[in-house]
């Protein structure tokens, strides 16, 4: 009889054993997703701040890129304003000059 009274303890121990361990596996489990949902957070807050730094220098770059090229054609407007200026300056002298000749 003392070795099913030992059986029975013995069962009994390792009935509470496993109850404790599913304990402590389900702690452990909502511990580790816990710990999954905070990484998982400032994973995304970090990837958000890195797309917003990467939407500011697009915008900067397309900015920067966009006031370079209206330089350029201010500057070859210029030149463009000056090569007509100078061709009209050449029609006015013959103009000038016709307008002249008729007159006397």
């Amino acid at each position: 009889m003392a070795e099913i009274s030992d059986a029975i303890a013995m069962i009994k121990k390792a009935e509470s054993d496993a109850e404790q361990l599913i304990i402590d596996s389900e702690a452990q489990s909502k511990n580790m997703i816990a710990e999954s949902e905070v990484k998982a957070d400032e994973i995304i807050s970090t990837a958000k701040l890195q797309a917003e730094d990467d939407a500011k220098d697009t915008v900067f770059d397309a900015e920067d890129k966009a006031k370079k090229e209206a330089q350029t054609i201010a500057e070859q407007s210029k030149v463009e304003v000056k090569a007509l200026k100078d061709k009209a300056m050449v029609n006015v002298k013959e103009a000038a000059s016709i307008i002249v000749n008729n007159i006397m």
